[in-house]
């Protein structure tokens, strides 16, 4: 691939990945932690949108996405467990390792693009399907949170009308959470 993207660059976004997802896999967040000790294994990891044809690849996802929790797979061979690729990546760590992860936004979120090789919208004829497709994925990711911050509002007024303390910090939480999400994707863009 012509990008060069540096270790610090991909140690900063699986940082900022781990601390702002919740991973599908838990065991994910440790296989991250273990890359991130290692700059030989940085040097060999590669983000990238296209998998195919890649003699060693990962995905990883967040709870937010619907893709595959946890995949591994080297040459023909397909893993699920994250323990298998643990041990792959600890015994071979001078074969690049091509990964991609899947989170709320991960196409318009520039961190996440800084550290994309192969740039999922460049050197490859994507339809006007799939690109319809992407921004219909966003848009409707959007809309969600939005109506979902609307209804947790009015359950707010709710609990704090009939002074349900435990129900309003637990609502009060959960909107908070989306805000944050919300403020980062008007950042990111």
């Amino acid at each position: 691939m012509d990008d060069v993207v540096t270790v610090s660059a991909k140690k900063e976004f699986i940082r900022w990945f781990l601390s702002h997802y919740q991973l599908k896999k838990k065991e994910g967040t440790w296989l991250f932690n273990y890359i991130l000790s290692d700059e030989r294994l940085l040097e060999r990891i590669h983000f990238t949108e296209d998998l195919r044809n890649r003699e060693k690849t990962m995905i990883v996802s967040a709870i937010c996405s619907g893709a595959t929790p946890f995949q591994f797979q080297k040459l023909t061979k397909v893993y699920y467990d994250v323990e298998k690729a643990f041990h792959d990546i600890r015994l071979n760590p001078h074969e690049d390792l091509y990964v991609t992860v899947y989170f709320r936004d991960r196409l318009t979120c520039s961190r996440y693009l800084t550290v994309l090789e192969g740039r999922p919208l460049q050197d490859q004829r994507v339809s006007q399907e799939t690109v319809m497709s992407l921004l219909a994925e966003i848009i409707m990711d959007q809309s969600i949170r939005k109506h979902r911050m609307r209804k947790l509002q009015e359950e707010i007024d709710s609990a704090l009308s009939k002074g349900d303390k435990g129900h309003f910090l637990a609502l009060t939480a959960e909107w908070n959470e989306l805000r944050m999400l919300e403020l980062e994707s008007e950042v990111d863009n």
